[in-house]
């Protein structure tokens, strides 16, 4: 297991509200070679517990991670494939476990990938949703629900039987720039949102669901770190520019007043903040 590619793969559950299924995907994991499991606000467990619904998995316990939210727990994932069997407004692509799984072992090759869980009752909430990359869902009969555990499994499987064959030989990187993190596409999403309420392009439209279309547009462009930089770049250039034109335009009217002239005092432009997230990419 040292050298499997199996070792990028994580398992994140979301508030999961059972121990018991805790132990189940802990069992499964173990059980298809897959060792990082997250666990985003899950209910009160007792270790031990999980360690008798699943023997031998001490290696898996004591390794668990827990998060306050979604963007922390798969922050330094390069791709995530969210599980869910709800139909969905927007059009998100859709895998079946075993497409899935080529995806993600390609992309295991760059570094730290996911698959992702929801709740018992209500499966993953659209935010979850719109922080994947995909969205899978298991072929059923009409009774399709299935246990968090055993959903997991069947995608592990998947990735196990690939894996296979996919460490023998590997296929060269996806992207000679590699893939952005979870934390990179976030942070550009944040700029291109800022940046379309700046010149009011959302107007009477609905915000949320024009950025999951771009968001949906985007993942599927799947762009390398370096497109995507281009994205967050653009955003803050638009940014700055109206920025840039507020200021000089204020003081062209200061200007005015000074030499008598109070027509030129009415500004049509609204104040612009540039984003400060850390260090963002220069114009």
């Amino acid at each position: 297991m040292t050298d499997s590619i199996l070792n990028a793969v994580t398992v994140v559950l979301y508030e999961s509200q059972d121990s018991i299924n805790i132990g189940g995907v802990v069992r499964a994991m173990k059980n298809m070679g897959v060792r990082d499991l997250r666990l985003i606000r899950p209910c009160p467990y007792d270790p031990n517990r999980v360690e008798q619904v699943a023997h031998d998995t001490r290696d898996i316990v004591e390794r668990i991670q827990h998060f306050e939210t979604i963007d922390e727990a798969l922050a330094d994932c390069v791709y995530v494939v969210g599980f869910s069997g709800r139909r969905q407004a927007a059009r998100w692509q859709r895998h079946t476990p075993r497409t899935a799984a080529v995806d993600l072992l390609e992309f295991a090759q760059q570094g730290r990938v996911a698959i992702m869980f929801g709740r018992e009752d209500h499966g993953l909430p659209n935010e979850a949703l719109d922080r994947s990359n995909a969205i899978c869902t298991i072929p059923t009969t009409e009774h399709f629900s299935l246990n968090v555990a055993q959903a997991c499994l069947l995608a592990l499987y998947e990735l196990h039987m690939l894996a296979g064959d996919a460490t023998k030989r590997l296929p060269p990187p996806r992207h000679a720039a590699g893939s952005p993190s979870k934390d990179d596409v976030e942070r550009t999403f944040a700029d291109m949102r800022n940046a379309l309420t700046a010149i009011r392009y959302f107007g009477t439209r609905n915000e949320e669901l024009m950025m999951r279309t771009f968001r949906s547009l985007v993942f599927r462009a799947n762009p390398d770190q370096r497109e995507l930089l281009l994205i967050r770049t653009a955003s803050i250039e638009v940014l700055r520019t109206i920025e840039r034109e507020t200021r000089q335009a204020v003081q062209r009217a200061l200007a005015a007043v000074g030499h008598g002239d109070t027509t030129a005092v009415d500004i049509d432009a609204d104040p612009v903040t540039v984003s400060q997230a850390d260090d963002g990419p220069a114009a």
